[in-house]
């Protein structure tokens, strides 16, 4: 079993930054990737960045030279810096992992998952 803590988020106006931070604790050798989704009210939870432990990245293409995902590999976490927040970024973000690497996007099948940390961006 892996627990995910995430931290940071909060709330900012349009144009601003935040940072996201997820730490993966035990079993390591579960978190081949890991990744951030998002869900806003009444809709249905999508993938925003995925980092396999080999470096890999998928990006969607909504935050695609905004976003960055990256990768600790001694402390088994990862981050997300945002930039150039914009109001459709609002929502629930989730942290998750899972021992398989991810080579095709979208995808939500991740067997592990955090508790989920609010973005608010306001206009």
């Amino acid at each position: 079993q892996v627990e995910l803590v995430e931290s940071g988020g909060g709330s900012v106006q349009a144009g601003g930054s935040l940072s996201l931070s997820c730490a993966a604790l035990r079993n390591p050798f579960s978190t081949y990737s890991m990744g951030w989704f998002r869900q806003a009210p009444g809709k249905e939870r999508e993938g925003v960045a995925t980092i396999n432990n080999d470096g890999h990245i998928i990006y969607a293409d909504s935050v695609k030279g905004r976003f960055t995902i990256s990768l600790d590999n001694g402390k088994n976490a990862i981050y997300l810096r945002m930039n150039s927040l914009k109001p459709e970024d609002t929502g629930m973000y989730y942290c998750a992992a899972d021992p398989r690497w991810t080579l095709r996007w979208p995808r939500l099948d991740f067997a592990y998952w955090g508790l989920g940390t609010q973005v608010t961006v306001s206009s």
